[in-house]
């Protein structure tokens, strides 16, 4: 089957079409500009056009878009005038997962760290919603088995259509609450919807809204308060590692900082406990070595590491930088720098409050602008509302070996090289830490 992607180069998209092109099929796609993303496509064979155009529709069988491409679109145009068959995302999944044996993981946090750790243990093929470092990729494929790992996306919806064989939910903390025109009723629902159609689930019985479907719904339910206990933080070869007994089934040791850390791995444990010998799992668990973008650890010398992260929620910022401070603690730092680039007004001003205050502890924080992802601009009076820290305002960051410069009105402000320097963010602050933007 021909089929083209609009929005491309989306990490989300961009998985699809890569298992699809796996799978056999002729892919194709667009996108409003070229991308790391965009390039690793082409390397594999997929014709990619950049801008959007009508003209890369031609006798394709089938049109799969992004949720944020609109009905104006050059391509879906010239798709439905051409009459094929146009579908978002959402809709496509019941096609492309239909024969899957899919472990689908959901949850307003955690669920690429949670679906990558479901990777390393389990065999199948994936498809996650960052690039796993142990095999450079958000896709893995595997030919041999009818198993899928999926990071399943509640933020249109398409979660519900990921045919769960085992559901795995870590939270159901509202968010994205725009695509479901901030009705709760809708947005709860949709998870109900989403466990009840898997056969088996792995679900935190300590989530609020999950707690109230214990009684309702048959499923591995994990109390982490009195089920995950002796968390520990160590460095193994320099690299953090979070140690944690689950249950009555011993000790287990995996890569990255914080109980979140180990809630995840737990979750990922349960999940493959239906199908695997406990001893293989925790075997299998230690090839786990994190993934691009959380908690990754960019930049390292005696005196400073620098590390990027795509926490872009309070609840995902505050938790990460719990682990930046054992971290710092482990390597003797006594200075902790944060660099935030906020992602998109509406969820900046929505979680306004927690965002003030999940940056406690840290000694410097610098600001950058919002990452619109195509917002209108909404005042933000970031000064004022952050007056309590110390802090910077700055236009863009650069980076030069392991010191990173601080640039306002093309002025050089300061210069940072001591000590643990985190920048927090899902815009293009992950290319300006990086040096590579």
């Amino acid at each position: 089957m021909r089929i083209h992607f609009i929005g491309i180069g989306g990490i989300g998209i961009s998985g699809l079409a890569q298992y699809m092109h796996f799978k056999g099929h002729n892919i194709s796609g667009s996108d409003i500009s070229d991308t790391v993303i965009t390039k690793k496509l082409r390397d594999l064979g997929i014709e990619v056009t950049v801008p959007h155009s009508g003209d890369a529709i031609n006798s394709q069988d089938l049109v799969i878009h992004s949720a944020i491409i609109r009905p104006d679109n050059p391509e879906i145009v010239a798709a439905k005038a051409k009459g094929i068959k146009v579908l978002a995302r959402r809709e496509a999944l019941l096609q492309i997962l239909d024969t899957a044996k899919v472990y689908s993981v959901a949850g307003a946090h955690g669920k690429s760290t949670t679906t990558a750790i479901l990777t390393a243990i389990m065999d199948g093929s994936a498809i996650i919603g960052a690039e796993s470092k142990a095999f450079g990729s958000n896709v893995r494929y595997d030919e041999l088995s009818d198993v899928l790992l999926f990071e399943a996306d509640e933020s249109d919806g398409s979660f519900i259509n990921s045919n769960p064989h085992c559901a795995i939910v870590i939270n159901a903390e509202p968010e994205h609450m725009e695509y479901y025109d901030y009705n709760y009723e809708r947005f709860y629902d949709s998870y109900k919807t989403f466990i009840k159609s898997a056969p088996y689930r792995v679900l935190n019985a300590e989530d609020p809204f999950l707690a109230t479907l214990i009684d309702d719904v048959e499923a591995n339910w994990l109390y982490p308060s009195k089920d995950i206990t002796n968390i520990d933080f160590v460095l193994v070869d320099d690299e953090p590692h979070t140690k944690f007994t689950l249950r009555d089934l011993g000790s287990f040791k995996v890569w990255g900082f914080g109980k979140h850390i180990a809630l995840d791995a737990a979750l990922a444990i349960l999940a493959a406990k239906e199908s695997m010998d406990i001893e293989v799992i925790r075997e299998k668990l230690l090839t786990f070595k994190g993934i691009k973008k959380r908690f990754d650890i960019v930049g390292a010398e005696d005196g400073s590491v620098i590390i990027d992260d795509y926490g872009h929620h309070p609840t995902e910022i505050k938790a990460t930088f719990e682990s930046v401070k054992e971290y710092a603690n482990l390597k003797g730092f006594d200075k902790i720098t944060a660099i935030w680039q906020p992602h998109k007004y509406s969820r900046t001003i929505d979680n306004l409050d927690a965002f003030i205050k999940c940056f406690e502890g840290v000694q410097e924080l610098i600001i950058l602008p919002v990452w619109s992802a195509g917002e209108a601009t909404r005042e933000i009076d970031f000064k004022e509302k952050f007056k309590q820290y110390n802090l910077t305002m700055a236009d863009t960051i650069k980076r030069a070996n392991n010191t990173i410069t601080i640039i306002k009105d093309k002025e050089n402000l300061k210069t940072l090289d001591k000590g643990l320097i985190i920048g927090f963010g899902a815009g293009d602050i992950t290319y300006q830490i990086r040096g590579t933007g």
